[in-house]
């Protein structure tokens, strides 16, 4: 064998080895297999740059291509994505691509999810939806604000100790009323005379000749029953739903709190179980004519009657169901009226109210 032949067969096979080096590293950077190219618009790239992998299921299947500036201040970055054709089967139309990082300060890749079943496939250079990139200064700020509420929340806290202090040592020198209730016992006898008062104006009104018969057919002994899901006033936003109805054909009597046709009352119920709602206030008003502090009375007991109705026949949550006697009618209707108002949130104004009556 000359020597020109073995130098000759040398180069051949250093080509040899040469070409199939070259070829296995472009088959690892996906340069020689069958690919498609892919797009996702992304508002930042959050420090991606070209030559980034592309990732689906968290294996490495593609490299970011080419990453181009939006030609409009109100544009996206577009992101061309080289991915490798075995993705076809699970990246859809439908799939999402967002940009991760390796660790907290790690190299940024693209990470695209797999798609639903009944989407579309991909044939190549289609866009794909995209997710805002997470931006370790975004909780760097984040972290900075939260700790600024903390310690607003701190200083808050020293300032109501500080207060709880002076009111302490105000109550214990006998300084103001409660201070006075504590260390004088004859504003303790006053007080509790008063609430002693009190119980037998509540005992009164168990009497009163307007709601003795309301009482013994109902059932109820206890007068703060009545009152016990009352609020104050009626909230300021509008209801999203209003039920009226004539008290003249709803109860039995003019001047009575008991049912005669509940049943008119089932579409509101329906309603009420089936629809999520903030608060709802059953309102009641009597006619105009007759003694005020009797219409009051008759306009709480009917309001608790329709509430009772209505959580007793219909599933809700009940805490959101509130009344309001309003007394008299302020409107032109002669028989005053029945309304079940319905409002989207709960609004402030929802608190206990108490009655009390003459005899």
């Amino acid at each position: 064998m000359s020597r020109s032949f073995r130098l000759g067969f040398f180069i051949l096979a250093t080509l040899a080895i040469l070409a199939a080096g070259v070829f296995l590293v472009g088959r690892q950077e996906l340069k020689f297999g069958s690919n498609y190219l892919l797009r996702s618009d992304f508002t930042s790239v959050a420090g991606l740059s070209e030559g980034a992998d592309v990732r689906v299921g968290g294996i490495r299947k593609g490299t970011v291509q080419t990453i181009r500036l939006p030609k409009a201040p109100d544009g996206k970055v577009v992101v061309t994505m080289d991915l490798s054709r075995d993705t076809q089967a699970i990246v859809k139309q439908d799939s999402v691509a967002a940009i991760q990082s390796e660790g907290l300060l790690g190299d940024k890749f693209v990470d695209i999810s797999f798609g639903s079943v009944d989407a579309a496939s991909l044939k190549g250079g289609e866009t794909i939806e995209s997710a805002p990139p997470f931006d370790v200064s975004d909780l760097f700020q984040k972290a900075n604000q939260i700790m600024d509420t903390s310690q607003d929340a701190l200083d808050s806290i020293q300032g109501a100790a500080d207060n709880i202090d002076v009111i302490t040592a105000k109550i214990n020198t006998g300084r103001g009323t409660i201070g006075k209730l504590i260390n004088d016992t004859t504003l303790y006898q006053q007080a509790t005379a008063g609430v002693t008062s009190i119980h037998e104006d509540a005992e009164a009104m168990q009497h009163n000749f307007l709601l003795r018969g309301f009482f013994k057919s109902q059932g109820y002994t206890n007068p703060a029953e009545i009152t016990q899901h009352q609020i104050a006033q009626l909230p300021k936003e509008q209801p999203v739903k209003t039920f009226l109805f004539n008290p003249k054909n709803l109860f039995d009597k003019p001047d009575a709190a008991k049912l005669k046709n509940e049943k008119s009352l089932d579409a509101a119920g329906q309603f009420l179980q089936s629809q999520k709602f903030g608060l709802a206030v059953v309102t009641a008003a009597t006619a105009r004519t007759g003694d005020s502090d009797k219409d009051q009375v008759l306009s709480e007991g009917r309001s608790f009657v329709v509430r009772k109705y209505l959580v007793d026949h219909f599933p809700m949550d009940d805490s959101r169901l509130k009344t309001l006697g309003q007394g008299k009618a302020t409107d032109s209707s002669p028989d005053g009226s029945i309304q079940i108002l319905i409002y989207a949130d709960t609004p402030a104004v929802a608190v206990p109210r108490k009655t009390t009556a003459k005899n």
